[in-house]
């Protein structure tokens, strides 16, 4: 009689989704984006404030606003912490 093929069962492995973030935003990336975030609110709230030709509307608002969208929001995009390397060394071969 034919003896029966047993067929190997492979492991069933779960798929985990990692975050594209979390890979490279840290803490800091992360208070820096909110930061950002709270200085473009302030620009909006200074900007509703008082009439249209207060100093607030015209001048401070802007500021904030170009801080918050052209320096700190990329700044978080941008920001990576530098990995600490061991100093070498090098006092075996200095040159006498």
């Amino acid at each position: 009689m034919a003896k029966a093929i047993k067929k190997k069962s492979i492991p069933k492995t779960k798929k985990t989704f990692i975050a594209p973030f979390s890979a490279y935003w840290t803490k800091t990336n992360y208070t820096i984006f909110f930061a950002g975030i709270a200085t473009i609110i302030i620009g909006f709230i200074f900007m509703s404030m008082g009439p249209w030709n207060s100093i607030a509307s015209l001048d401070i608002s802007p500021v904030l606003l170009i801080i918050g969208y052209l320096i700190i929001l990329p700044l978080s995009i941008l920001y990576t912490k530098k990995e600490s390397t061991e100093s070498i060394n090098t006092s075996d071969t200095q040159i006498k």
